[in-house]
């Protein structure tokens, strides 16, 4: 059975059952941009409301202090926009071998916005030049305990020995107007947007060359913020993408200090800070000086650039707190599971999905079997299939049989295992 470990700790194996980061810290002449991505072009939710219980579900019980299968699977089965990233999970994607062979995500919906002022939405891809290669269930468990470094050793010794990764970066494109008459949310994370309808353009290549000298100050203190986007690159009214705007750095004024910025491996060293963020420990610079803290001022504190404001966008429906769960969570879940997977990858997603199920509880099982007959039948079907073998396995590996001495008759006793 496949065991499934939520949201990894630090000094967790890396090769556990778990969606990867692969955020991308852009150091230009305007300013940082900061693609904060996955290895997913999907998330488990659209409304960032929910953010902070769905990171609740999949860390630690508050009373046991341990991870909780009936907290990760009871959030996901009352949330049905979950399914189409759980299924990508716990398929064979899922398990990635080492970070050179997966792909990476911006999986929001950004806005690029033309010199002449015109604009369009985009996705951006990353698609590895080294294949995609997964690995088994068997051999991920055997590199967690063996070598639970192995994705992170992979890439140094890759790049120490001159094999250094590449990936090239791609953009999907669609108008404002294809984007009013498009058949679902274009801004929903959830969802993909189709290869077919909107192609992807190739834009560059990006090559890891380096390895960083001291891990600490280049990997541990790095700060990516979806917020730092230099001009031509804008956020969406992707609601979940508008809460990582704020979240992100109040996570990281938290973990790093108000001065965050100021770390050599977060600063824009390529412009030159003008704004009016002063004093709080570990100020590293000048602190700006005698210049203004304030806005408006008669001296010579920054005003605000022309080519730095957003571009304007019209809204048209009402302004309210909508709950989305509703939403089609379906079609595009069904043409992964039919059309995208061969047979022997659904086998092993319905295995490596009902191994994890099993440590839940009853009703929590049937709830989210339910929802996966409501993407195709032979999905939630051979799932329900597996966790009664699984409870069959159980009932009789909890009977013992107890034989006496020869000639004697031969009685059978229950105990709990």
């Amino acid at each position: 059975m496949s065991s499934y470990i939520p949201a990894g700790e630090s000094g967790s194996a890396d090769t556990v059952r778990d969606p990867r980061g692969f955020a991308i810290k852009f150091y230009t002449e305007e300013g940082n941009w900061d693609l904060t991505g996955n290895n997913t072009p999907i998330f488990f939710i659209r409304d960032a409301m929910l953010f902070p219980s769905f990171i609740h579900s999949q860390k630690r019980n508050p009373q046991t202090h341990m991870k909780d299968p009936d907290m990760v699977w009871d959030f996901w089965s009352l949330r049905p926009e979950s399914l189409h990233q759980v299924s990508f999970l716990f398929s064979d994607r899922g398990l990635p071998d080492g970070f050179r062979h997966m792909n990476g995500y911006g999986s929001h919906t950004f806005k690029l916005v033309a010199a002449d002022g015109e604009p369009v939405y985009c996705k951006f891809h990353l698609k590895t030049d080294q294949g995609i290669k997964n690995m088994s269930v068997e051999e991920a468990d055997r590199l967690a305990s063996t070598n639970p470094d192995y994705a992170i050793g992979d890439l140094f010794n890759a790049i120490a020995n001159g094999n250094c990764p590449s990936w090239t970066f791609y953009i999907q494109v669609m108008t404002f107007e294809q984007a009013e008459k498009f058949q679902f949310n274009p801004f929903d994370l959830t969802k993909v947007w189709s290869h077919q309808e909107y192609p992807l353009i190739p834009v560059g290549k990006m090559v890891l060359n380096r390895n960083p000298v001291n891990y600490f100050a280049e990997v541990e203190q790095l700060a990516f913020d979806p917020s730092n986007m230099p001009p031509g690159i804008e956020a969406s009214p992707d609601k979940m993408l508008q809460g990582r705007l704020f979240s992100y750095p109040d996570t990281h004024r938290h973990r790093l200090g108000a001065n965050y910025l100021q770390i050599p491996v977060n600063c824009p060293f390529r412009a030159r800070v003008a704004n009016y963020q002063r004093d709080g420990p570990m100020c590293m610079f000048d602190n700006q000086g005698g210049a203004p803290n304030y806005y408006p001022n008669s001296f010579s504190a920054p005003e605000t650039q022309p080519h730095f404001v957003e571009s304007k966008f019209q809204v048209s429906a009402d302004v309210h707190r909508y709950n989305s769960a509703d939403e089609d969570n379906v079609t595009q879940v069904r043409a992964f599971y039919t059309q995208v997977l061969n047979e022997g990858e659904r086998q092993r997603l319905c295995q490596n999905m009902a191994g994890a199920l099993n440590g839940a509880q009853i009703f929590i099982q049937k709830r989210m079997v339910e929802n996966l007959k409501a993407i195709h039948p032979d999905y939630g079907n051979r799932v329900q299939a597996l966790l009664n073998k699984y409870s069959a396995d159980a009932q009789e590996t909890s009977t013992v049989h107890v034989y006496s001495r020869p000639g004697a008759s031969a009685v059978a006793a229950s105990s709990k295992m």
